[in-house]
């Protein structure tokens, strides 16, 4: 088994850069600490740092090595936190992958209900790629993963998509923009500077081609990965910018932008992925509820 103990030094080491000012911080001889980091690279068989004049630098080994220990410690020290307070029984914690792309306003929306449960809940959300919430929904590290389209095709990863609703296309604009451009929708598209949603959203090729057949090419101006930033872009007047009709009131409110058109022949859909083929949760339940019967 991994050796806990040596890779608590190995990450003091990391962090300190050197095994000198480690050595203070662990009230350890400097030869005894190097003598135990030598061991725990003999242990795993791969080099963890390497030295670069006094100072040690991390192998692309310890990089990843690093990576886990820090992850590995704050969870041991959140559960003698837990265990400590007697808060275990309280609450749990309940982890959701949310896709970049997504609208934050949505996925507010799509969560709120889980603080509203009877049971005390701590909700963890991460943001990311599609592909690397998969790749964390199988190794457990979430519980459920929120996205713009269903788990892909012919993947080995082990899932299942629960739909939970879909949403027509409004376009939006700064209220310089949104004057200049007219309202004769969706002409006034054509030639006007528009951002786009990054090639991970699902609105990324679908979008071009109903632009297409609409007869209008209005000027990609940028793309983005992250909603928010595209928004606030827009905001600014950069160009128009797509959005889930159903977040239009939050989106202008926030943003103080007009809606210069909105069509349902594109819709933005949003699914719960989860490792379960029928969902058991209460709070994965609960989301998928709430979707159905009050959002869409």
């Amino acid at each position: 088994m991994l050796n806990f103990k040596h890779l608590h030094y190995f990450m003091v080491v990391a962090r300190s850069g050197g095994i000198i000012r480690a050595a203070e911080r662990l009230h350890l001889a400097p030869q005894t600490l190097s003598g135990q980091i030598s061991q725990f690279e003999e242990r795993i068989g791969a080099q963890l740092f390497h030295r670069v004049g006094r100072r040690l630098e991390l192998s692309e080994t310890g990089k990843l090595a690093l990576s886990y220990a820090e992850e590995i410690f704050q969870t041991g020290s959140e559960l003698e936190e837990l265990l400590s307070s007697g808060a275990i029984d309280r609450f749990f914690t309940f982890r959701v992958g949310v896709a970049d792309v997504l609208p934050k306003f949505i996925v507010h929306r799509l969560l709120a209900p889980v603080l509203k449960l009877p049971e005390a809940i701590r909700l963890i959300c991460h943001e990311d790629r599609l592909d690397r919430l998969l790749a964390d929904l199988a190794l457990h590290s979430l519980d459920m993963v929120i996205a713009d389209r269903p788990m892909p095709p012919g993947t080995e990863i082990k899932g299942y998509s629960h739909p939970l609703g879909e949403s027509g296309i409004a376009f939006m604009a700064s209220p310089a923009l949104a004057e200049k451009i007219g309202s004769r929708f969706p002409a006034n598209l054509h030639g006007a500077p528009m951002l786009l949603p990054g090639k991970d959203s699902a609105l990324h090729l679908a979008l071009p081609r109903w632009l297409e057949r609409m007869n209008v090419r209005p000027r990609i101006v940028g793309e983005f990965s992250d909603s928010a930033l595209m928004k606030a872009f827009g905001e600014a007047g950069a160009g128009i910018f797509p959005t889930p009709a159903l977040s239009v009131a939050a989106v202008c409110e926030h943003y103080k932008v007009d809606m210069v058109g909105e069509t349902n022949d594109i819709k933005e859909r949003f699914f719960l992925i989860s490792a379960e083929r029928k969902l058991a949760h209460p709070v994965a339940r609960a989301v998928s509820e709430h979707a159905k019967k009050m959002m869409f």
